[in-house]
């Protein structure tokens, strides 16, 4: 397991999730440039899954065909909801290498572990077909991400040796979070001897906004680096991170997540200790109190998911960061058929079954109105 830890991967990784869009398509000659600079400055580790809408194709674009196979790795994922029948294990992997146009990928993993995923994981024998194709030499390496609870990541680890690595969702926000206890995650995972892939270190873009929450603090603290520069150190100084991935959506950012690895310094007890004041004046902003019950849903003519877009919404209240809303909404509304707050009629058909006594329809007409300027760079 160890030898993931020292086969020199740069520990940044670039995920294929968040690529830059212009006229309702991803930017092909500003995601080339950010592929060039990111190999340019020592890296090679990209990531990207079955279920990210249209991403392993623009990876076959702008990496595996202007590049030779050997300057870079690949790591994607099979996704549990389309395998129906033990029979249709192998039809994702074929499709990503297919998107892909590559004859292998470095790394393979479960998406999304957890409840119900690990009862099909179990149910179709995944454990078994994951470690048959990387005898086939379809994939080198095997592991899975995870979205589950510490009782579920702990039995995983203890029943699949096979799994080489773990990816899991650590930030400073997170890591004393009630909710995703990012801290014990890693914990049982150090535990187990896993090496771990670091997912969302900067929360999808809301610990890395200049004029975010967090960003306004940290610039006070040190008005030179960025807000993420802050993140990466964080979960870069843990022991055991094999790698961080950053959903990266321009040059600058590369530039950025580069720098801040080529200057690495862990940080002090005292920057800890800020980070984690942020963490709580962050989370005790007040929210929505939206439970996800769907009530609204069931009784929405449009059929809007409004406790998505609620979640939505309160990320922007908390995080003070458009930008990543926006992104967020845009990528939920390429989706055909999708309906967005934009639909609402004001019909106030889901608040009559709330029982939570939001107000959903002027929620949806300020959310909507609040991102509509930066709708426009990621819409046609």
């Amino acid at each position: 397991m160890s030898s993931l830890l020292e086969q020199g991967l740069g520990k940044l990784g670039f995920g294929y999730m968040r690529l830059p869009i212009k006229d309702g398509r991803f930017d092909s000659q500003s995601v080339n440039e950010m592929v060039d600079r990111f190999l340019e400055r020592g890296f090679s580790y990209f990531d990207t899954a079955f279920i990210y809408q249209g991403s392993e194709d623009a990876l076959r674009e702008s990496l595996v065909e202007r590049y030779p196979r050997d300057k870079f790795q690949i790591a994607t994922k099979i996704a549990l909801y389309a395998i129906k029948d033990a029979a249709d294990l192998r039809m994702p992997l074929e499709t990503s290498l297919k998107r892909l146009g590559a004859d292998f990928v470095d790394f393979y993993l479960i998406h999304a572990l957890g409840g119900v995923a690990i009862q099909n994981a179990d149910k179709y024998d995944v454990w078994s077909y994951l470690q048959g194709i990387k005898k086939e030499g379809l994939a080198k390496h095997i592991g899975f991400s995870f979205h589950g609870t510490l009782e579920e990541l702990d039995s995983v680890l203890a029943n699949h040796p096979e799994m080489e690595f773990v990816q899991l969702q650590i930030n400073y926000l997170d890591w004393e979070n009630p909710d995703v206890r990012s801290r014990e995650m890693y914990e049982i995972a150090r535990k187990h001897n896993r090496p771990i892939s670091v997912m969302e270190p900067t929360k999808g873009g809301l610990l890395a906004g200049r004029d975010s929450t967090a960003g306004r603090i940290l610039k006070e603290l040190d008005p030179t680096v960025s807000p993420a520069s802050w993140a990466f150190r964080f979960v870069w100084g843990l022991d055991g991170v094999m790698m961080a991935l950053s959903g990266m959506e321009s040059i600058s950012d590369v530039i950025d997540n580069a720098n801040t690895y080529d200057n690495f310094k862990p940080l002090t007890d005292a920057e800890h200790a800020k980070l984690q004041e942020i963490a709580e004046s962050i989370r005790s902003i007040p929210r929505i109190p939206c439970t996800t019950c769907r009530y609204c849903v069931e009784h929405c003519p449009q059929k809007i998911n409004i406790p998505s877009y609620l979640n939505i919404y309160n990320n922007m209240l908390a995080y003070n960061d458009t930008n990543s809303t926006a992104y967020s909404y845009s990528m939920g509304a390429s989706f055909p058929g999708v309906k967005t707050p934009a639909d609402c009629v004001n019909c106030k058909a889901c608040e009559e079954h709330c029982p939570q006594h939001i107000n959903i329809a002027e929620i949806m007409s300020d959310f909507t109105d609040k991102i509509h300027s930066v709708l426009s760079k990621y819409r046609p």
